[in-house]
């Protein structure tokens, strides 16, 4: 019988980038740059883990659109559906050996994104047993939603839960409020994730669902244990 964790008693996984393939960088990229702007780290700290309100004013204003966010926002999604046709939603390789592997752990497990839980039903609904209640949590309206999911949702302390995210805008807040946390930034040949992560202090960054295995989270339960997930100074607030 595998030995359980010390500290953790959740994981909270986002849904794209994580468990699915990022299909928003690209179709971001392509948004911008078509219309004659600039794709920088700057712009994805400001659009990553965002609701969709000021992601879409955001990208607006980088294009010198003139219509309102959600408008914004509704013409990108038309260009992500066209995206998809050529390259499609998928379960990243090793995303479901990794829930197995967190649970076989003793971790109870939760997905969360900014699209509403229809996502989460379409492209994993058929690993529905692999998730905990309430399953799946739409952050749109609470980015990035790590108090929210630890303590309101789950019942637990913000340094029992593991976040496993692409964005480094959540291992920012994940910094300041001590959470547990793993970097899986996507490989998209313009994004600037991994760097941001790096500069946020994420101590763990990874490129792929199976890289995350017992021994790390193991460490990263040690980690948590001694109040050190952040390094000496990375302690829970009181």
């Amino acid at each position: 019988m595998t030995e359980q964790l010390g500290k953790l008693r959740m994981a909270a996984l986002n849904i794209d980038g994580v468990l699915l393939n990022d299909t928003f960088s690209p179709v971001i990229h392509h948004f911008v740059t078509s219309r004659g702007g600039s794709y920088t780290a700057d712009l994805e700290r400001r659009i990553f883990s965002q609701p969709q309100v000021v992601a879409g004013k955001v990208l607006a204003d980088t294009c010198n659109l003139s219509i309102a966010p959600m408008e914004t926002i509704a013409l990108y999604l038309e260009e992500r559906e066209r995206y998809l046709a050529e390259h499609p939603v998928r379960v990243l390789d090793g995303a479901e050996d990794l829930l197995r592997r967190l649970r076989a752990l003793g971790l109870r497990t939760v997905c969360y994104g900014g699209l509403d839980a229809s996502h989460f039903d379409r492209y994993l609904g058929h690993l529905g047993d692999l998730f905990d209640e309430p399953g799946y949590v739409c952050t749109n309206d609470i980015r990035p939603g790590l108090r929210e999911i630890a303590v309101d949702i789950a019942g637990l302390a913000l340094d029992e839960v593991l976040f496993i995210d692409d964005v480094a805008r959540v291992a920012e807040a994940a910094r300041e409020l001590g959470v547990p946390f793993i970097g899986q930034p996507s490989d998209f040949e313009h994004g600037h994730q991994r760097q941001l992560m790096a500069e946020a202090g994420a101590r763990h960054i990874v490129g792929a669902p199976d890289e995350i295995d017992d021994r790390l989270l193991r460490t990263i339960d040690a980690e948590a244990q001694a109040g050190t997930v952040w390094g000496p100074a990375g302690r829970v607030p009181a």
